[in-house]
């Protein structure tokens, strides 16, 4: 029973196993169990190479901070994992050091400041400047598919590239009709 203490577990065990006799042989481990009743049991397993134990981030997390290293510094990728309820291996919250750690042991380079804007991808703030227009319009638009953008994961910063925001200027230039009077203005309705 879960409730059990430990004590009774091992009065348990000790009941049933005689002795387990275990041998190691290149990377398995062959344990034979010895029961009280004169059975036998072999339980042949692999044995952890060097750095692996049970205290692993799960393959999915990894691949959350590889896409938002791209965009965010560690403290930002640390709060976008816990708004994702996402857990370290051993079930802490995500703080800027230990997604550095993790970084590090998975060879993800950490964000350069400028480096987003070398690829030519733009936040939605900068979009919103941009246009002229605010940050939940330009979200908006994404939503109905007037401008692309993409996104890491759920919560993660949009990220808009430069050529779609481009192309989005062009065609509302080219569906905005021309009037004669020079006087006369036009309202943008998104």
């Amino acid at each position: 029973h879960p409730a059990s203490s430990v004590e009774i577990k091992k009065r348990i065990l000790r009941t049933v196993v005689k002795e387990i006799v275990a041998t190691k042989q290149d990377d398995t481990i062959r344990a034979l169990v010895h029961w009280q009743g004169g059975d036998h049991t072999e339980i042949v397993f692999e044995k952890n190479h060097t750095g692996e134990h049970r205290w692993a981030t799960d393959v999915a997390t990894i691949d959350i901070v590889r896409a938002l290293a791209r965009t965010l510094a560690d403290q930002g990728v640390a709060a976008v994992i816990n708004r994702l309820g996402k857990r370290t291996a051993k079930g802490h919250t995500w703080t800027a050091a230990r997604i550095c750690t993790l970084r590090k042991d998975h060879r993800i380079p950490a964000y350069r400041e400028g480096e987003r804007q070398e690829r030519r991808e733009l936040t939605v703030t900068e979009v919103a400047t941009l246009l002229g227009i605010s940050a939940p319009t330009v979200i908006r638009l994404i939503r109905v598919g007037r401008l692309p953008a993409s996104q890491a994961c759920l919560g993660a910063p949009w990220i808009i590239q430069q050529v779609d925001v481009d192309n989005y200027l062009a065609r509302r230039a080219a569906d905005r009709p021309q009037s004669d009077n020079s006087n006369q203005l036009s309202i943008d309705l998104q």
